[in-house]
């Protein structure tokens, strides 16, 4: 008897088979030269920016239902009333209220020798706050838009000279407080020479308030004179340094380079 030869072996099926190498047709290669996807933007720093100018405009829109010269005159009773007056004097700062109008006020309550210092602290605490908020809230959005010439010169001179610079701005008559609060913390410089700067910068001109409201009631007095003297003179000097820096800025406007123009290619 012939004896059958055995089956064959039966090929492999599919699931054996070995992956296939390469990429498959759900992945497709990557395309040579192809941009990498971009990055959203950090919307961060605007919205502190937005929340600065919030704080800012309810501070101001507060004076409608509150009056800080009014608080000072009241004051709190024994030991307190030191404190709360120059807590009060730094959040009036914050509101926009004139500082001459609180230094006066502090004459008028505390005399010259309280009313000064607590004024200059006052001061410098509400300089203080704004620095900050200026610092955490501002700065980050608004820091690109010092690259421009002038504003950079600022800036660097503040990051290298800050208390020198700082100092400067509070002597100079007619420098919105609460400007170069903002100014000084979208900058470089540092809190402590930001600080002391203010504090003795801010000592000649508050003192001459301080001390016309301290003399209030006594015009004819020699105190009174000379406070009246060195406001006169405080308020001579703001003009000029506004007419100078006008003057400056005409000046530079007429030597400024007119913007060439190209031609047409006509030969004209």
């Amino acid at each position: 008897m012939l004896h059958e030869p055995p089956p064959a072996a039966a090929a492999p099926t599919a699931l054996c088979a070995p992956a296939p190498h390469g990429p498959t047709p759900a992945d497709p290669p990557p395309t040579a030269g192809a941009a990498p996807p971009r990055a959203r933007p950090d919307r961060s720093p605007w919205l502190r920016l937005g929340l600065l100018l919030a704080i800012l405009g309810a501070a101001a829109a507060s004076l409608l239902f509150w009056d800080p010269t009014r608080v000072l005159t009241t004051g709190a009773p024994g030991l307190w009333r030191l404190p709360v007056f120059a807590l009060v004097y730094a959040l009036g700062t914050l509101v926009f209220v004139p500082k001459p109008a609180l230094n006066t006020a502090a004459g008028l309550l505390l005399g010259i020798g309280w009313g000064l210092p607590l004024a200059v602290a006052g001061t410098t605490l509400g300089a203080a706050v704004a620095f900050a908020l200026g610092r955490l809230l501002g700065r980050d959005a608004l820091r690109p838009l010092l690259k421009a010439k002038a504003l950079a010169a600022l800036d660097r001179r503040l990051t290298e000279q800050g208390f020198r610079s700082v100092l400067l701005l509070r002597l100079v008559p007619g420098i919105p407080f609460q400007a170069a609060n903002y100014g000084a913390a979208f900058s470089g410089v540092r809190a402590l020479p930001f600080l002391c700067g203010t504090a003795l910068g801010v000592l000649p001109g508050t003192a001459a308030y301080v001390l016309a409201g301290a003399s209030a009631g006594s015009p004819g007095s020699p105190a009174f004179l000379l406070s009246a003297a060195a406001i006169g003179l405080m308020t001579v000097l703001s003009l000029l340094s506004l007419w100078r820096t006008s003057r400056r800025r005409s000046k530079n406007a007429l030597v400024a380079p007119q913007p060439t123009q190209v031609g047409t290619g006509d030969g004209r």
